[in-house]
């Protein structure tokens, strides 16, 4: 087995889990199997009930296990399916340590974190390192990721365990890159290395030294920088890669390939990889990452979110309509809108920004609806909800998007004002969401629906069932504690909404279609959390296509793009639909809320097929060669 640790200098959020990712999309493009593993230093057991703003979205495993968002690069690059203890918190090493004194695995002796605490650390990697990913194999690289920075407090145990396991597992298993920001002042105008000297500085004195510095930097560095990083951080100048600001995550492994990563690691760790056949190896990636570059037409989708300040609170989301918009060859325009700004309260307080805020809504090609907790911003979620329903615009919801769509139908076609969901109001009289069975008042932590579960499709036509590839189920990835209460379901057919997909039991609502809208879907799952860079999430790829015009064509073709769909060379009947989509978005013809409407409350509160369908991906055929 061979390890790659990859640690971090000078601040947080420098990169590392890209440049992790990246290690690992190398090594697995030469035939390699990788793993990889996530060190958060937090006591927190896990991430499940951090807010989105302290460590941006929490991500799912298929096993249920609340993670960091990192390790949703690490699926997304390298095409794996993580465990629960692919993540290892310095809360879980403490429980299970603790938990063997209590039962007298030490017999007797004083717990001390040298070196029962670093033992546990170092068990647990080399445990989790060989624990196959895909089949019976076992995996022949690790990537352990260290997150924070060298010198805090509360990683150090760890930097200490790593010490100890470079000599456990000798030095020809074993290899340490340090990501380090390398900043270029205004003032100066030339990049300064001494944050990137101080912090290896660190790193050797706690006992590791780096076999490979990443510099991180805003624009690339010269070589006269190179030799001078080299010179004082003891390590060759075709040791220090600098990894500047780049248009896209995806030109990152190419990079690092340029300045003779996989060559060094061939030879430091002793892979055997064949080099005559590296040209080969990341074409899928090259193709990729040319994709991004040549996409010229745009198609911008609005996030209307709770948690919109912080974009890594929607890491997922944003990475599965960057997926779907390079499938069909759309240049991605992100627009995000808090939905506390298209409330009534707002109105009356900040017009301004209340108007603002319905602009840029009534203008986006398509909206997006994500999950959440709590009351905030929830009637501007349902708000949103009527005026796609009620503009024939493009909307995909997910989790409490869906939820707000059922309550805002309820209280449009069914007359029922004070509709709501328990989680808000606990007392309404009329409940369309309610708590969830399986959910445990008291402990918040890991007590929700979580993981991957099975939806089945019921019978009859369905847009969203296309785009999976007509199967019978799917599975998907869950995180939610409410669902929509079955006995409205009935009531809510009659008007219209129509329930596509439930449990396997048909009692939990997964995904609700409009019949008569162009695209109105919601799903009670998370569908962003299987999309792969070249396999994007349907429900995505479906309001990508949606907002472009392309949806009914894509489905005639069988769930696949023409290679004039993927074009950008432009053709009268484009620019036909160009112009009638420009119409369209003239504020004359949009029911824009300035003021409270009938039916709007005035309150302020990829997936795995488990069929055989053919396309199921589900459903996605890009004949581009990406596949």
């Amino acid at each position: 087995m061979k390890y790659i640790l990859v640690t971090g200098g000078v601040i947080s959020g420098v990169g590392k889990g890209v440049i992790a990712s990246s290690f690992g999309t190398l090594l697995k493009s030469c035939g390699l199997d990788v793993t990889s593993i996530k060190i958060d230093p937090y006591i927190n057991i896990d991430a499940g009930t951090f807010s989105p703003y302290e460590h941006g979205e929490v991500y799912v495993l298929d096993d249920g296990a609340e993670v960091d968002l990192d390790l949703g690069n690490y699926e997304r690059f390298l095409d794996v399916t993580l465990h629960r203890d692919n993540n290892i918190t310095t809360g879980k090493i403490y429980q299970l340590v603790i938990e063997k004194e209590r039962t007298g695995v030490y017999l007797g002796k004083t717990v001390q974190v040298v070196p029962h605490i670093t033992d546990a650390i170092q068990e647990w990697v080399e445990r989790v390192a060989e624990t196959p990913l895909q089949g019976s194999s076992k995996p022949q690289v690790c990537i352990v990721e260290l997150g924070g920075t060298i010198g805090d407090i509360e990683g150090m145990p760890f930097v200490e365990a790593f010490r100890q396991f470079q000599f456990r597992v000798k030095r020809e298993n074993f290899c340490l890159a340090h990501v380090s920001l390398v900043p270029l002042p205004k003032a100066t105008g030339e990049p300064k290395t001494k944050p990137t000297q101080s912090s290896v500085r660190e790193l050797r004195g706690c006992g590791l030294s780096p076999d490979l510095i990443v510099c991180r930097s805003e624009k690339p560095i010269g070589l006269e920088v190179k030799e001078k990083i080299s010179n004082f951080c003891h390590v060759g100048p075709d040791q220090v890669i600098c990894i500047h600001d780049l248009n896209s995550i995806y030109h990152v492994p190419l990079l690092m390939e340029q300045n003779g990563v996989i060559e060094y690691l061939n030879e430091r760790l002793q892979l055997n990889i064949d080099m005559s056949k590296r040209t080969k190896c990341l074409q899928q990636w090259r193709d990729l990452a040319r994709r991004t570059e040549t996409a010229r037409r745009e198609v911008s989708i609005a996030i209307v979110g709770k948690y919109t300040k912080f974009a890594d609170s929607y890491a997922s989301v944003v990475k599965a309509l960057q997926h779907a918009a390079l499938a069909a060859n759309r240049k991605l325009v992100l627009v995000f809108i808090e939905s506390c700004q298209l409330e009534e309260e707002t109105l009356q307080s900040e017009p301004s920004k209340y108007h603002k805020e319905w602009q840029k809504l009534c203008e986006s090609d398509g909206i997006l609806v994500p999950g959440g907790f709590g009351s905030r911003g929830m009637e501007g979620k349902i708000r949103a909800c009527q005026w796609a329903r009620e503009n024939r615009k493009p909307m995909l919801g997910i989790c409490l998007g869906l939820q707000a769509a059922v309550i805002e139908f309820a209280r449009s076609k069914l007359g029922l004002k004070d509709a709501n969901t328990t989680e808000i109001d606990p007392n309404t009289a009329n409940a369309l969401v309610i708590d969830m069975p399986e959910h445990h008042t008291g402990q918040l932590g890991g007590t929700m629906r979580l993981g991957k579960r099975t939806t089945v499709f019921s019978e009859g036509p369905s847009i969203i069932r296309q785009l999976y590839g007509n199967p019978k189920s799917v599975e998907e990835r869950h995180r939610h504690r409410y669902e929509v209460n079955p006995k409205y379901v009935p009531r809510l057919e009659e008007q219209g909404m129509r329930f596509v997909g439930t449990d396997v039991d048909k009692t939990r609502m997964e995904i609700i279609e409009l019949s008569s809208h162009p695209y109105f879907v919601a799903t009670q799952y998370h569908p962003e959390y299987l999309s792969r860079p070249l396999k994007p999430s349907p429900p995505f790829l479906g309001l990508i296509l949606a907002s472009v015009d392309r949806l009914t064509q894509y489905i005639q073709r069988g769930c696949r793009l023409s290679p004039r769909q993927l074009s950008d060379a432009s053709s009268d009947e484009d620019e036909s639909v160009v112009g009638l989509a420009g119409a369209t978005k003239s504020l004359r013809s949009l029911k824009l809320p300035g003021s409270p409407k009938k039916g709007i409350s005035n309150g302020c509160n990829g997936s795995s097929s488990t069929s055989d369908g053919e396309g199921a991906c589900g459903g996605v055929g890009i004949s581009n060669g990406l596949e």
